[in-house]
């Protein structure tokens, strides 16, 4: 079989920024070839076109192009046109494409197309409380009412979007994947008292809650220190810097024992996750967080949010723990209940891990991608 992803963004040094999608997606398509299935990316939004292999990955660059006019509908058709081509000349069976802004609507393309839902910008807009705009929207509900089959990352994701947009669709669930043998559990001892948040410094991931929270931690526990990693973004009703928001927030004594870091490599990521006690992760809009499974793959106990997609991922006071953003002292008496007892911290660790294992191992969300991907196909070719 021969998958394309189609795809904004993907951890690649020729390519663009990349987020949580590039990272599933790459997982995805890593764990795809060691199966012996073909792969190739369609990276749309580059800055140069370029074609090349690596990896048994056939990586196809497009660059960005301008119009004068109507560049939202002349750059999908260019796009569309070099699917089909390629479609034609490397005998794609299945175009995958994400729910992001729907980049396939209006386009006519001559293989079946899956969407996988990791989260649009209608869903984020909801659980951020935002107003969306019309033209992302549309674009959006008619990628989702006129590709071929559609899979979520969560059931979460899945039941609301299906909500918001007024779709009546059947949509597969199948989760990311994390390879296991990249998020291998810390053998040396972590740095006492350290608690650590990694992602972008952005207020729907309850950065902002998590400044009272740990002013909750500092009152109780004065040596309790908090690591920040991730990229400071403008905060989008404020307009200004979030970690700057952040710092506003904190009361004196816990400004002192807050480290912010900034954005660094993934190997160095790693390193910070081994040497944490507690990693926290409030997010208020997540589909299903990379960062999650990254955490509890390496063994950490984990305090997260307990909105919708965290009930598919943790198991409440067994693989860490769930709690409301909101509700500060309860997060706060968590943080400290870990970090004052080690063993409890290494159990759930430990228990984070072989729910890693058992539901999100790449290798084994694999199998269920290839054979929903035969489904798709199968009833494609029937009909």
């Amino acid at each position: 079989m021969h998958v394309a992803f189609l795809t904004p963004e993907y951890p690649h040094q020729l390519c663009n920024a990349s987020g949580g999608l590039g990272t599933s997606i790459k997982n995805l398509a890593e764990s795809l070839v060691r199966k012996g299935e073909e792969v190739s990316l369609i990276i749309y939004g580059q800055k140069e076109e370029s074609n090349f292999e690596e990896s048994g990955i056939h990586f196809y660059l497009i660059k960005q192009k301008s119009y004068f006019w109507g560049g939202w509908f002349f750059y999908r058709k260019y796009i569309q046109r070099f699917i089909n081509k390629l479609i034609s000349d490397k005998n794609i069976q299945i175009i995958e494409a994400p729910d992001w802004t729907g980049i396939t609507a209006l386009m006519n393309i001559s293989c079946p197309v899956v969407i996988r839902m990791n989260g649009s910008d209608a869903y984020f807009c909801e659980l951020d409380g935002r107003q969306q705009k019309p033209k992302n929207r549309f674009f959006e509900k008619k990628a989702l009412k006129s590709a071929d089959s559609l899979v979520s990352v969560s059931a979460f994701t899945a039941r609301k979007t299906n909500e918001i947009l007024g779709l009546k669709r059947h949509i597969k669930i199948i989760p990311n994947s994390i390879r296991i043998d990249e998020f291998g559990p810390s053998v040396e001892k972590p740095v006492p008292n350290r608690i650590l948040y990694f992602g972008t410094l952005i207020r729907k991931k309850g950065v902002l809650e998590l400044a009272h929270i740990f002013n909750h931690v500092n009152s109780v526990l004065p040596d309790a220190e908090l690591i920040l990693i991730g990229k400071d973004v403008p905060d989008i009703f404020e307009k200004r810097s979030t970690l700057e928001i952040f710092q506003e927030k904190l009361i004196e004594n816990a400004k002192q024992k807050v480290k912010y870091i900034g954005a660094v490599s993934y190997d160095e990521v790693k390193t910070y996750i081994k040497e944490a006690v507690v990693v926290v992760l409030p997010s208020f809009a997540e589909a299903l967080p990379m960062t999650w499974l990254e955490a509890m793959a390496m063994e950490k106990a984990l305090v997260t949010s307990n909105i919708g997609w965290a009930k598919e991922v943790m198991i409440d006071g067994k693989t860490g723990f769930t709690v409301s953003p909101e509700n500060h002292q309860l997060y706060a008496e968590r943080i400290i209940e870990l970090l004052g007892n080690p063993d409890l911290s290494k159990e759930m660790g430990a228990n984070a891990r072989i729910k890693v294992l058992d539901d999100f191992s790449s290798d084994v969300v694999a199998e269920r991608n290839i054979a929903y991907y035969n489904s798709v196909l199968d009833k494609y070719l029937n009909n």
